[in-house]
């Protein structure tokens, strides 16, 4: 993703655009030419004024000042073909036209100078997007990943929800996605005090409820230094999700700190793994942090997990209908990562109408074998049990119907 750097005349980045320049000019030709050949008591010299009008919605300032200039020079060609310039009405006429175009100039400058802050803020929301928020590789291991990130907050592309992926040592990736409550640019801070501390414990802890205590202790301490008290001065916690995945063996581990629950697909079967140990959200524990006990589920080859912000699955539509994510995705044909995040993304737009009212984050995960068909949706049941000695596996989401 390149910085997006400044013109005056945006529009006319477009090659075919710069046409539409000509718009004006050929109006204040035409405008003229038709003024010449009308009756002396037909004005319409007056009209010219729509050429730097056209021409502040279309490019930047100097060329509004050109139209402007144009168009006055057009309105004395006419007076002097129409009883002279000395003529109370073309006074009158040439006094207005020049004072619209100078404020239609004036007005398209101060627009510009907004414009150049809003690119400007665009930019740096951009640059904060790739340091913060790091799109994760394509491959890691045997996981294929797609990712998708949609900010509430006009005019921005980061917000409060966060997601990592990083390599625990050279036999497991490990995974965090969270939510800030609160969305747009004022979670940021609280977004990257999650992520600075996965990065950093990723590789640096055995476990994952090690990790998970770093991450809880950096967000307990740290949280009202970079928390928007001023203008949201109410509790300030992170809902989390972090999982390890091993490269080699199907059982994967997680923990959930009141986030929503992934999903898995596997078989033509989309099951919601809830934890069953309750871990309450980053920011709500005080220190010493307890050790949580982690939650396991199998993640065997043509598996796809489904990591998401609750800017997702509360997601409404026109009438208030919440964004039925399972049964969406058990109802989509088979595909890749990128095909079923292409799919979701399109379906999640279409089910609301435009882009949802939070900050909104989907991971998809495969595990990938060359060896194995891709999957293929196409009912939502439970996930069959199978034992495991100590360690309890998430429960199963009822059947949708």
């Amino acid at each position: 993703m390149g910085v997006r750097r400044w013109s005056g005349n945006r529009l006319l980045e477009e090659p075919w655009s710069r046409w539409l320049v000509a718009i004006p000019l050929a109006l204040i030709v035409v405008i003229t030419v038709v003024d010449l050949q009308a009756p002396t008591d037909v004005h319409l010299g007056p009209l010219l004024v729509i050429a730097p009008a056209l021409t502040a919605s279309l490019a930047g300032a100097r060329l509004t000042a050109v139209a402007g200039v144009l168009a006055v020079a057009a309105q004395i060609l006419i007076a002097v073909f129409h009883g002279g310039l000395t003529t109370t009405n073309h006074i009158a006429q040439l006094i207005a036209l020049t004072s619209l175009s100078t404020l239609v100039v004036f007005l398209r400058h101060i627009r510009e100078r907004q414009e150049r802050a809003l690119v400007q803020a665009r930019s740096v929301a951009e640059t904060a997007q790739r340091v913060l928020l790091r799109p994760p590789p394509r491959r890691v291991g045997p996981l294929r990943i797609a990712w998708l990130y949609l900010s509430a907050e006009e005019e921005t592309e980061i917000g409060g929800d966060l997601f990592a992926v990083a390599r625990a040592g050279h036999a497991a990736t490990r995974v965090v996605i969270g939510d800030v409550r609160g969305s747009g640019l004022a979670a940021i801070g609280e977004a990257s005090l999650v992520l600075g501390a996965f990065r950093e414990g990723a590789h640096r802890y055995d476990t994952l409820p090690e990790l998970v205590a770093v991450l809880e202790d950096s967000v307990y301490r740290n949280v009202d230094d970079v928390a928007d008290t001023e203008h949201d001065p109410g509790e300030h916690f992170i809902t989390c999700l972090v999982l390890e995945i091993p490269d080699e063996g199907p059982l994967g581990e997680m923990i959930n700190c009141g986030h929503p629950p992934p999903l898995l697909v596997r078989d033509g079967q989309v099951t919601a793994l809830y934890a069953t140990h309750s871990v309450p959200p980053l920011g709500m524990c005080e220190p010493p942090v307890p050790l949580h006990a982690t939650d396991s589920w199998t993640f065997e080859a043509g598996d796809i997990l489904i990591l998401y912000t609750d800017g997702v699955i509360e997601a409404r539509s026109p009438v208030g209908a919440f964004y039925p994510l399972a049964e969406r995705v058990a109802s989509f044909p088979a595909g890749s990562p990128d095909a079923l995040l292409d799919r979701i993304h399109r379906d999640l737009l279409s089910h609301v109408g435009g882009i949802p009212l939070d900050d909104a984050a989907i991971l998809v995960i495969e595990h990938a074998a060359s060896h194995h068909p891709h999957f293929a949706p196409r009912s939502v049941n439970g996930f069959p049990r199978s034992h495991t000695s100590g360690t309890r596996r998430p429960q199963p989401q009822p059947p949708v119907n």
